[in-house]
């Protein structure tokens, strides 16, 4: 099970962490946090030491009613760090998270390494035909609407069928464009309540039917720290115990705000498979 990033074959038989840094104003999280040069190559120092494969960029925040932001301003802030993190850290495989095919392909010629799309194509009729042509690995998740009116769309007949139903379609697309690398998101937080987020996580393996890579994506997320009644500051632990989970359930890829703790996850899990 390998993906082929810039020529160098990444191995997900072995599960990967893929670090964040969103480059946003108003992320759920980390939201302004990473607003000067050091600040994020301080950050992708630290996630690239305690072990992170990937570095996940992302220009335009895609928690629940966010903001619109114009492809322009979307490109402002991803490009300089592209270029920043590759001037300092030439080996990175960076991710960069955007649905708009024109920041695909201008991201994947300054150096990103992989897309990360949230509406797997959906939202850009152009992106499967681009991501073809640039012959780069494609991340597509799964999601309902846009993330103005997701959390409106979360009726399902079926959750984890019409997901994989979902999937089957895009996938067939995303081959039909000759995109050779697939890599599965079931969009935990995205057109789904919390419950469903449960659910689905509980169902993980079922997803395996499609034969592609699972990326999870719970990192301090609301299902976390509204089941805990905290805030997101203070969810890494209930995001470690579903990393967990996530593990062993399949999923290949943790995308995540905390690498050294999900790496640690995957060291437990390397070792618990072992034996």
């Amino acid at each position: 099970m390998t993906i082929n990033c810039k020529g160098q074959l990444i191995d997900l038989s072995t599960p990967k962490v893929m670090g964040i840094i969103n480059v946003t104003p108003d992320s759920f999280h980390d939201g302004g946090r990473y607003k000067d040069e050091s600040s994020i190559l301080r950050q992708v120092d630290t996630m690239l030491n305690e072990g992170a494969t990937f570095i996940d960029v992302g220009g335009y925040s895609s928690r629940p009613g966010a903001d619109h932001v114009s492809e322009t301003e979307e490109l402002k802030r991803v490009l300089p760090v592209i270029e920043l993190i590759l001037d300092r850290f030439p080996e990175t495989l960076i991710s960069i998270d955007t649905f708009r095919s024109y920041v695909a392909k201008i991201s994947i010629e300054a150096g990103a390494a992989l897309i990360n799309d949230i509406s797997a194509g959906y939202l850009d009729e152009d992106m499967l035909e681009t991501i073809g042509q640039l012959g780069a690995p494609y991340i597509m998740m799964h999601m309902k609407g846009n993330p103005k009116t997701m959390q409106e769309q979360t009726a399902y007949d079926d959750l984890v069928k019409d997901i994989n139903f979902y999937f089957a379609e895009r996938i067939a697309q995303a081959h039909a464009e000759k995109i050779n690398d697939i890599i599965i998101d079931p969009g935990f937080g995205f057109a789904k309540t919390l419950e469903q987020n449960y659910e689905l996580l509980h169902k993980l393996e079922l997803l395996q039917l499609t034969d592609k890579p699972i990326l999870a994506g719970v990192s301090r997320k609301s299902m976390i720290y509204k089941t805990l009644g905290t805030t997101s500051e203070n969810a890494l632990n209930g995001t470690t115990a579903l990393h967990m989970v996530a593990l062993q359930k399949g999923a290949k890829i943790l995308r995540v705000h905390d690498v050294k703790e999900a790496m640690e996850c995957v060291t437990l899990f390397n070792q618990l498979t072992k034996s």
